[in-house]
């Protein structure tokens, strides 16, 4: 591999590590956002049983919010679940490419006996 193939190698890798750091910051906010559309199905529901335990006076905005938390939790939780395994997919290629990208190099053993450490 010459000089100029390794560069562009190199430079291939570093744009799939940083497309590996933007899919994990986009899967951690789906995360997020899945654990908010738990919290919203589950206020929602808590809410629900309030008003037919009679907890809560039945009135319509209650009961219009109850179901529009529990619906809006679920929509959300499933379009942000499709979402994280797109992106787990994405990641999973991107690495692979980087992997493939890596052992193409020609890299160089700096060897074992050299010993990085002060106290020798």
């Amino acid at each position: 591999m010459t000089t100029m193939d390794q560069v562009e190698t190199r430079n291939q890798i570093a744009r799939l590590e940083q497309r590996l750091e933007d899919l994990s910051v986009a899967l951690e906010r789906s995360r997020k956002a899945i654990l908010a559309s738990k919290l919203s199905i589950a206020a929602g529901a808590v809410l629900m049983l309030a008003l037919v335990l009679g907890i809560i006076s039945a009135q319509p905005l209650a009961i219009v919010v109850s179901i529009a938390a529990i619906l809006g939790g679920i929509v959300g939780f499933g379009a942000n679940v499709s979402t994280a395994r797109q992106d787990r997919a994405a990641m999973e290629t991107a690495a692979a490419a980087r992997t493939e990208l890596i052992s193409r190099l020609d890299l160089r053993d700096v060897g074992q006996g050299t010993s990085l450490s002060f106290y020798q």
